[in-house]
């Protein structure tokens, strides 16, 4: 997870291989699944490939996720976001510079749910990717953890609704980077 998460106790409690991974081990969306993450896998490093079943394979990598892709096309990122849409740090800022800026307009067209709210926590949206080599993203929110009365069935939520998105959407792989473990 990103600097400084551990000494708040998140990296610690819950930003684990387990439950970052354990929603796309177990969704049955029917795209390939892709995951991302800035720790490195249970190989020392190396990418971790886990086969899900004949046609998913979940992948584990470090790496810089504003650069991955598989065809441009039917691939998308997904930013661990504010509720806002509109850039911050982290993860969502990353990709918001990378993107440029037809991100945040695209994002500015998404319907407010209430004030400054497009994406509730635990939901998902999608816009282009614009100037990222993937052709989506998708946006999630995960829990704060100190404040939200159930974040266990939060985080699951933000995970299984991006993947319900990608299928919603006929993404074929999708990248995740750790969600609700740093600064967003």
């Amino acid at each position: 997870c990103l600097e400084g998460a551990e000494e708040s106790g998140y990296y610690r409690n819950h930003c684990t291989f387990q439950n970052i991974f354990k929603v796309s081990l177990t969704s049955p969306s029917g795209c390939g699944v892709v995951g991302f993450s800035n720790m490195a896998s249970a190989a020392g490093g190396e990418d971790g490939h886990f086969k899900l079943s004949e046609t998913s394979e979940l992948i584990i990598k470090k790496g810089d996720i504003t650069r991955w892709f598989v065809d441009g096309a039917s691939d998308a990122i997904v930013n661990p976001a504010n509720q806002r849409m509109l850039g911050g740090g982290g993860a969502d800022g990353a990709i918001h510079r990378a993107a440029g800026p037809e991100l945040r307009e695209a994002c500015y067209k998404v319907p407010e749910v209430r004030p400054d709210v497009r994406c509730p926590t635990g939901e998902a949206r999608i816009t282009p990717g614009f100037r990222l080599p993937a052709s989506h993203v998708i946006y999630t929110v995960g829990p704060i953890y100190d404040t939200d009365k159930d974040p266990k069935a939060s985080l699951s939520s933000a995970y299984k609704n991006s993947l319900a998105v990608a299928k919603e959407n006929n993404i074929k792989y999708i990248a995740f980077p750790s969600i609700s473990c740093g600064v967003y």
